[in-house]
């Protein structure tokens, strides 16, 4: 069964502005400095010897640009799935996942939608089949890495809407998701200090950073499961790392054309920011947009990843060509800081973030490109953001 996502999302082939430069690229980071890539010296990643693991230098697949690694490196994808039903994945994605070993990631993270579900009509073996594909083409590549793989639900791998009666109206699909999941063959390798609700919501703890994820596979996040975040985040294992970053499915705020409407973002998403701010969480981590933009509001980051599946959704109010992401995130542990390296993986090009939106308002609010501090702002944008 192959109905295509395509004739059911809006895919935005808009042309105009580019987001990619040859000449002027740059890595986007958290202390608001923006380098161009032609100060980094190019280095071939197979000349890095593995007991490099933790250095400070440049790695990338050959001929790729290569950003100096971090204390801690993440490596993060999104909504990899194609076609409703499809057992496989389009040339990006599988391209994506063999060259990961050649960025040297700690940690690699997915913000959902992993397989292509969520179609009243799809079968037990038809689910069973497209975990099957997942496991094939993603996860058992990921595993012979021996790189942790954290991972938020996404509504097309579980979603937990619910009918009128309070019933999942996917039911078969969240239990077969928990099966895959919790086949010991299927173990993502990650340090779990909290699995009880896996692979819905779970804490893990890696390089001394805490990870907390919660279920996004739809706009409301369960009171109960609320009473248990907060718990986590308060916990002496959260509050003693170095740092804690939350994932989801769902976006606190829209930044994506089709995307910008109730039931698409995280309800009471203010109190939710606030919520994450209280514990000091340092990013969220999202999908579900297919809209690749690294924001901040108040005091939390907030990275969309996009869609490195089929879909690519043009950014609100711009006309910039939709990518296929995959985001290098290099953590300076001391700092706190992040510096992201984003790559189109069509184009295999740096995407040059000072050519996205300086701001995204949606429904939701508005969100600032996180390079930017108020002193960067026109009257016009401080008063957007309520400055």
């Amino acid at each position: 069964m192959k109905i295509s996502r395509r004739q059911l999302l809006f895919l935005g082939g808009v042309v105009g502005g580019g987001i990619i430069t040859g000449a002027a690229q740059r890595v986007l980071s958290s202390s608001s400095n923006v380098s161009s890539i032609s100060n980094v010296p190019q280095v071939k990643s197979e000349s890095i010897p593995s007991s490099n693991a933790i250095a400070k230098v440049p790695i990338a697949p050959k001929g790729l640009f290569a950003p100096v690694r971090g204390d801690v490196r993440i490596l993060v994808i999104s909504d990899l799935n194609s076609a409703y039903g499809s057992t496989d994945y389009e040339p990006q994605v599988t391209q994506s996942i063999q060259m990961i070993p050649d960025w040297q990631p700690d940690l690699i993270l997915c913000g959902g939608d992993m397989v292509a579900g969520q179609y009243p009509s799809l079968t037990k073996a038809e689910i069973e089949a497209m975990w099957a594909g997942f496991d094939r083409y993603i996860a058992k590549p990921i595993r012979q890495t021996k790189i942790p793989y954290g991972f938020t639900i996404g509504n097309h791998d579980a979603s937990g809407a619910l009918s009128v009666t309070g019933k999942f109206l996917f039911g078969n699909e969240r239990d077969l998701a928990s099966a895959y999941w919790n086949n010991p063959q299927n173990d993502p390798g990650l340090k779990f200090v909290d699995r009880a609700g896996f692979p819905f919501y779970y804490t893990f703890e890696q390089n001394n950073i805490f990870y907390l994820v919660w279920d996004a596979s739809t706009g409301q996040i369960p009171k109960t499961q609320l009473v248990w975040v907060e718990k986590a985040l308060a916990s002496t294992a959260a509050q003693t790392a170095k740092m804690r970053i939350a994932i989801g499915h769902l976006p606190l705020y829209a930044v994506a054309v089709g995307r910008n409407e109730a039931g698409e973002i995280l309800a009471d998403n203010e109190k939710l920011r606030s919520l994450l701010e209280k514990y000091k969480v340092h990013t969220y981590i999202s999908g579900h947009d297919h809209a690749y933009y690294p924001a901040r509001k108040g005091k939390l980051e907030l990275l969309h990843a996009g869609a490195l599946g089929s879909g690519p959704r043009p950014w609100l109010n711009s006309k910039l060509r939709p990518i296929n992401p995959l985001t290098i995130i290099d953590i300076n542990l001391n700092s706190q800081t992040t510096d992201y390296t984003t790559y189109n993986m069509q184009t295999l090009e740096v995407v040059d973030h000072q050519t996205l939106p300086r701001m995204i308002t949606s429904v939701a609010g508005t969100v600032l490109r996180r390079d930017l501090k108020a002193e960067d702002l026109t009257s016009e944008e401080r008063s957007l953001l309520n400055l």
